[in-house]
């Protein structure tokens, strides 16, 4: 296979820049088997301080065609979540903000003889104060999942390893702490129609789409925002929720016409209102009511253990 460090980093490179983001190589890494990987940082064109990183294995082919229409949609994906004023943090249906951060891409094969693939990473619960309750993960794909993925690298897995977590909390099979080991998410291919040819996480009303964009307003432009305007047609949620970014960008404008957001570049992006920022107790009595939830429904078992597979 090519090396991303010779003709696949000016194919990345070009992508990026399609897009409007710059790719800055970095230092070479290692992931969790000890094989070599490539790094980059991925940045706005039009303001280079928004940044993410972009890990690959080392034997990763960037320049094979089939790769070039999910690599296109990724970084076009980065870039519109760059502009969000926290592009690493995602609500999930019980009302929880959170932040996404420390995962080691690319997956690597499991430790412990299981037939999986793993991805660690850590998810933080983000209400304006300071994070303490988070927790660590160990996202865990079995190989007959691994088929339907493009490549085991994070360009093509990031949203439904993301999705997957959400789904996993919003089941009570999660825990925030403020300390503890690793806590399994299983990828299994319960999230993925074979006959569709597509990821379902969930199954959501009109109802349910107008309250989670409310929710994620709320919390990711008016809390931790600054009241700055977030991306409602995010593919990532729309997965999430089952439901187009359409839908969702009509939730937001049921919400426009209330007076609880206001709409921007064609009802894409939506900003916190005064009016939505008066229902603060009602959002943190449903962060409080999620917290709760999941704490009784964790496996105790997985306390003393550790996931790192």
């Amino acid at each position: 296979m090519s090396s991303t460090r010779t003709a696949p980093t000016a194919q990345l490179d070009a992508q990026a820049r399609a897009h409007g983001l710059i790719l800055t190589p970095g230092e070479p890494g290692m992931d969790f088997s000890g094989n070599p990987t490539v790094r980059a940082t991925l940045a706005l064109t039009a303001n280079p301080a928004r940044t993410q990183m972009l890990e690959l294995s080392e034997s990763f082919d960037a320049a094979s065609p089939r790769f070039t229409g999910e690599l296109g949609a990724f970084f076009a994906d980065v870039a519109h979540r760059l502009r969000n004023p926290r592009p690493e943090c995602y609500l999930t249906m019980l009302g929880l903000p959170l932040s996404f951060g420390n995962f080691a891409w690319p997956f690597h094969a499991s430790t412990s003889g299981a037939d999986t693939f793993i991805v660690h990473g850590e998810i933080r619960l983000e209400t304006g104060g300071e994070s303490i309750l988070h927790a660590k993960i160990s996202a865990s794909m079995t190989r007959t999942f691994a088929e339907v993925v493009a490549a085991l690298e994070q360009p093509f897995a990031e949203s439904f390893i993301y999705n997957a977590v959400r789904k996993t909390l919003d089941q009570g099979q999660l825990e925030l702490v403020k300390s503890g080991n690793r806590q399994p998410v299983p990828v299994t291919t319960r999230y993925y129609s074979a006959k569709q040819k597509r990821f379902v996480f969930n199954d959501t009303t009109e109802q349910q789409q107008r309250e989670f964009v409310a929710g994620k307003i709320f919390w990711l432009s008016g809390v931790l925002g600054g009241s700055a305007p977030v991306w409602i047609a995010d593919p990532r949620d729309a997965q999430y929720l089952d439901a187009t970014p359409g839908e969702l960008t009509k939730a937001a404008a049921a919400l426009a016409n209330e007076g609880l957001a206001m709409l921007s570049e064609g009802g894409d992006w939506a900003a916190a209102t005064p009016k939505l920022l008066e229902e603060r107790e009602r959002y943190e009595a449903e962060v409080q009511d999620g917290l709760n939830f999941i704490k009784p429904s964790f496996n105790e078992s997985m306390r003393s253990g550790h996931t790192n597979m």
